[in-house]
């Protein structure tokens, strides 16, 4: 873009050898010129709008204590033991509660990828990490693990996250499209809340 912008520009008379008279439709032309220009790479790649930040959350209330709930969940290397998805979730640095710990986590007949322990709350029963690096279609993702008092006595876990999907295009495919992301998020949530709710509740 930077040399067509020289060419363009190079192309121009200097001001001080067009005559007064012309000047004004000179510059007038040269307007229209770069107008048309953005105007026809509009639709192309290099102008098109960036990913936008995607949202989740999904929630579930649970017929049990609030700190037997916690207690299931809190450990950072635990997703695997409540979590049917996954068919591992190993420390590699730091420790459970300790903010800066990694994990490595494993999907079941699926990829491996790391995430980081950002904020830990033992008081307020949440935790908050992110993703360094996966083979999954999103980027700059991090979540955050809450457990609250519900109704009636029941516990509240609630599960919500942000990305963006890592395709740029206007069209991707569906599955790396924001539905499909999304979709595959609101999946994960719902199958790891849905499998908790029924290992506690006696």
């Amino acid at each position: 873009m930077r040399a067509l912008a020289a060419r363009l520009f190079r192309d121009v008379p200097r001001r001080d050898k067009i005559p007064a008279w012309v000047q004004g439709s000179e510059q007038m032309k040269f307007t229209m010129m770069v107008l048309s220009l953005g105007a026809s790479l509009g639709g192309s790649a290099a102008w098109a709008d960036p990913p936008k930040t995607l949202r989740v959350t999904e929630s579930v209330e649970i017929k049990a204590p609030i700190d037997e709930v916690w207690a299931t969940v809190r450990d950072f290397d635990s997703l695997n033991k409540w979590h049917p998805g996954f068919a591992s979730d190993e420390l590699v640095s730091g420790g459970n509660g300790k903010v800066g710990a990694v994990r490595k986590l494993t999907i079941k007949d699926g990829p491996t990828f790391t995430e980081r322990l950002l904020a830990f709350d033992a008081a307020h029963h949440s935790y908050r990490y992110k993703i360094l690096e996966s083979p999954l279609p999103f980027t700059g993702y991090a979540s955050t693990i809450s457990v609250r008092p519900g109704p009636a006595g029941t516990t509240r876990v609630i599960w919500s996250g942000s990305c963006k999907r890592k395709n740029p295009a206007d069209n991707p495919p569906e599955a790396e499209s924001d539905a499909g992301v999304t979709k595959l998020l609101k999946g994960v949530y719902r199958g790891g809340l849905d499998n908790l709710k029924k290992m506690l509740e006696h």
